[in-house]
């Protein structure tokens, strides 16, 4: 591999950053504000774009900063498997850019200027992520791609996103302590913390204790942000940010930085030899299959699109640290070519969910019977990135989970390969409904029930707005009687609420309450996103300091607070392709979309599988 000093990594890495600054600075002007994201986006995409020929052929573009302490260099690499993440990241800042300007305009966002600003410090932080060329300075990009972002998740301001917020620093501050403490016992043992395909040579004589103990800090630290089982709390409680940030925190930067750091700690520290020789390869994929399996269990209760694609998320992240605990050539290539394929499915998702919100102000799954013809572009995105997250051939989710069941099985571990074929399954199950009552049902016949019933995963929340309390409730809802039956006699008014005048005995059990018994939805109280409800950060807010708004706007004028979402009175408008919203939202979504299919069909046109086989290549020696 030969290395060429250059200033292209650190200027990717720095072009957000002035970005920072020019979005501050006219944040008196909106349009000049996002033309300067815009033209920060497309600067960075042609930087890290220029490096890309470079890392295809062996050849890594080096800035190198000084020495941090003796024995670490402060250094910038832009080494084939950096470019995965960083060409990932960069891309779709772009497409992201476009659709945060028609999401935010869509809601009338307060705080846009500090958005945009969060959005750009969060990308460059990433870019450094990915351009580290040791642990140290891995570190600590990682540890600034996490304050960042933290505007993003509480951008709400609301009770509920303050405490979101404070959950994800806690995660993921806790998360980065853990990866200091390995790569201090990694520098204590070895000298060094530079990456090196194949691995530090100095951990494969190291006492096998200490071994085990850093894999374990730096995997255990680096897989918080990777959501697995069980940190993985922070991720689905973070969907009350903006749905851009929900795409930010699942496809481009905070949870991929959690998995290519397991993927850095794996191939360039430890190296795939060493791995195996202490016994850490298969516990990492043990918990990645348990992530993968229990979290799309839990999927299937999610009623929330955003709750049950947060979910979806989980277990997709699984495969690719599943690839790497696998640890032969097929899994690796599998692996990491998932990061790329499900950065451009997932994104596609939150595109249409946040679409969905910003058009109808509709949430929940249970209210989108029909909503296909009101949105046809959007749901038809929505239908062919579900059908690559169920690994159906023609979209990019195919391509990684075949690498994926080939290097299992060609390893000797079939059972991880019965794993893949069920998560499959259960990606069908809790996808194929959403697409189907879009297309093929009426808000009059639809059936109206959660995919599953039982208790796993915690309490389920009815389709409704009614909520369980404590307890299981036996009976069931009959939709056709004017009467319930709620394990027993419990008395049921014809509106469908239970008579507050009749005590239930022991016997009868515990019963579901309608939410809606005080002219309250479940939807007000736990909103999605920022409509539907009054919220403690929005109402009596005066204008904001950076101009977003004319003194004393309310941040969502022109918002129907009556609409609870789903379908109006008079059922779903029929609109045509192109007619659904604006373009600068539908733009993204087509973009995501024909990026899922394009890498699914041409893999090798779209780059990533190339640098992919390189990174596996020099690690490996192998060639697939």
């Amino acid at each position: 591999m030969t290395e060429i000093n250059s200033l292209r990594p650190l200027a990717a890495v720095l072009l957000p950053a002035l970005g920072v600054l020019a979005i501050v600075a006219s944040r008196r002007r909106p349009n000049v504000r996002e033309g300067a994201t815009i033209l920060t986006a497309l600067s960075t995409v042609a930087v890290v774009g220029s490096l890309v020929p470079a890392a295809l052929t062996g050849t890594v573009h080096v800035t190198r900063l000084g020495t941090f302490v003796p024995g670490v260099d402060l250094a910038l690499s832009a080494d084939p498997l950096g470019m995965i993440f960083a060409l990932l990241a960069s891309v779709l800042w772009l497409v992201t850019s476009f659709y945060s300007i028609g999401y935010m305009r869509g809601l009338d966002e307060h705080s846009q200027t500090r958005y945009f600003a969060a959005f750009a410090g969060s990308v460059g932080a990433a870019l450094g992520v990915a351009f580290a060329s040791n642990l140290v300075a891995l570190y600590v990009f990682y540890e600034l791609l996490t304050v960042a972002t933290y505007p993003l998740v509480a951008h709400d301001e609301s009770d509920e996103a303050r405490a979101a917020g404070r959950k994800y620093l806690t995660y993921t501050f806790g998360g980065g302590v853990a990866v200091l403490a390995g790569t201090v016992l990694v520098f204590w043992t070895t000298g060094t913390v530079a990456f090196t395909p194949g691995g530090i040579a100095e951990l494969a004589t190291a006492d096998p204790l200490v071994g085990r103990a850093a894999f374990a800090l730096l995997a255990g630290g680096f897989g918080v942000k990777a959501a697995l089982i069980p940190v993985h709390s922070w991720l689905p409680d973070a969907m009350v940010a903006p749905t851009p940030v929900s795409g930010l925190l699942h496809a481009v930067a905070v949870v991929k930085s959690g998995v290519f750091g397991i993927a850095r700690v794996v191939l360039d520290v430890f190296g795939p030899e060493t791995v195996q020789q202490l016994g850490v390869g298969l516990p990492l994929a043990a918990v990645a299959a348990v992530t993968i399996v229990v979290s799309s269990v839990i999927a299937l209760r999610q009623d929330n699109l955003k709750r049950r694609l947060a979910y979806s998320t989980i277990s997709q992240l699984s495969y690719i640290v599943l690839g790497l605990g696998l640890l032969s050539p097929a899994a690796l290539i599998g692996g990491l070519l998932h990061i790329p394929a499900h950065a451009f499915m997932k994104l596609t998702l939150f595109f249409c969910a946040g679409a969905i919100h910003v058009e109808t102000h509709t949430d929940d799954i249970s209210d989108m019977a029909g909503i296909g013809r009101r949105m046809p572009l959007t749901m038809a995105a929505f239908a062919v990135a579900s059908l690559g997250m169920a690994g159906l051939p023609l979209v990019a989710g195919f391509v990684s989970k075949w690498y994926l069941l080939i290097g299992s099985i060609a390893g000797g571990n079939a059972i991880f390969a019965g794993v893949l074929l069920v998560s499959g399954l259960l990606n069908v199950a809790y996808f194929w409904p959403i697409v189907y009552q879009a297309f093929f049902q009426t808000p009059e016949d639809t059936d109206r029930k959660p995919v599953i019933e039982f208790p796993f995963g915690g309490a389920r929340l009815r389709a409704d707005g009614g909520e369980r309390v404590d307890g299981d409730a036996a009976g069931e809802e009959n939709a056709d009687s004017a009467e319930r039956d709620v394990d027993a006699d419990v008395p049921i008014d014809a509106a469908g609420h239970v008579d507050p005048d009749v005590e239930p005995s022991d016997s009868e059990g515990q019963v579901e309450i309608d939410a809606r018994a005080d002219g309250e939805y479940a939807v007000d109280r736990h909103p999605s996103d920022h409509v539907g409800g009054e919220s403690p950060a929005h109402g009596d807010r005066a204008d904001d300091a950076d101009g977003d708004h004319d003194a004393g706007a309310d941040p969502h004028a022109g918002v129907d607070h009556d609409h609870h979402g789903g379908p109006p009175p008079g059922g779903w408008e029929r609109r045509g392709f192109g007619a659904e919203s604006t373009w600068f939202m539908l733009g993204p979504i087509t973009a995501a979309a024909a990026g899922a299919v394009a890498l699914g069909i041409s893999p090798h046109g779209m780059v990533f599988l190339a640098l992919v086989e390189r990174v596996v290549f020099e690690v490996t020696g192998v060639v697939l």
